[in-house]
């Protein structure tokens, strides 16, 4: 069976105190996490040390930064390498999220740059596609989604992409309150699944976790990752509430 994983994007919103805080109150939380389950906590920059020794010796329970650079070193002021990431313990970082292409211009061909600097350094990507939309108005999703797809990971051999993780967000659905419909979801968690396999083969395809993103709270996220190809969250302002993380964590298939 896929990791069933459930993803928090933290984005920049917290203190270090307050970070510290929601950590120690979810720990305190009862949720449970057994050996195919992840919970992957994706902190600002300023807090990944202080955040990642929390959750030494829990087990399946990672923290991710929410972005990288495309060079390894140099003269690139304000930027953070994928050697800075693993120095300090990280394993995970999410890659291509909506806000990073729309706000700061990331090409799919940039991110295709990302993820082969993370793949290098043994880190792992969180790679996010999804449409606005105007592109689900024209029912273009499809077609759109396959084109993020193809130009940021279809370089990848079938070794480096085989357990890979996706996270498909609807842009239209991110901290808007809007959430696709469970059909909705699966129907394109699918379509990317099938993109995958015509690719790399149907098996490699059902090796790789694909997440749902888009105003996932703890009352909805049972419903959405009860669907077969939807292996949990990225989930923004739920992961902000201790309580209803813990809930959405308990929702993941077991």
């Amino acid at each position: 069976m896929r990791k069933q994983i459930a993803a928090a994007n933290w984005k920049m919103n917290l203190t270090l105190q307050q970070a510290e805080a929601l950590v120690d109150e979810l720990l305190a939380t009862p949720f449970s996490l057994n050996e195919n389950q992840q919970a992957v906590f994706g902190v600002p920059f300023p807090y990944l040390i202080a955040i990642h020794n929390k959750f030494i010796g829990k087990n399946n329970c990672y923290v991710s930064a929410q972005n990288c650079y495309t060079k390894k070193s140099g003269a690139y002021t304000g930027e953070t390498s994928v050697e800075m990431l693993t120095s300090i313990g990280i394993t995970y970082v999410i890659i291509g999220h909506s806000e990073r292409r729309e706000f700061f211009n990331e090409s799919n061909a940039m991110l295709a740059e990302k993820i082969n600097c993370c793949l290098s350094n043994n880190l792992k990507p969180i790679f996010c596609c999804g449409e606005p939309l105007q592109i689900r108005e024209a029912e273009s999703q499809n077609s759109f989604v396959e084109t993020q797809l193809k130009e940021s990971l279809f370089h990848l051999t079938v070794e480096q992409i085989t357990n890979f993780i996706i996270a498909y967000e609807p842009i239209w659905a991110i901290g808007t309150g809007k959430t696709a419909s469970n059909e909705q979801a699966q129907q394109m968690h699918k379509h990317i699944r099938t993109v995958l396999a015509n690719n790399y083969g149907l098996d490699v395809a059902n090796t790789i976790s694909i997440l749902y993103g888009g105003s996932v709270k703890a009352t909805n996220a049972g419903d959405i990752f009860a669907q077969p190809d939807v292996d949990g969250g990225l989930v923004g302002g739920a992961s902000l509430v201790a309580a209803d993380f813990a809930v959405i964590i308990n929702s993941l298939k077991k």
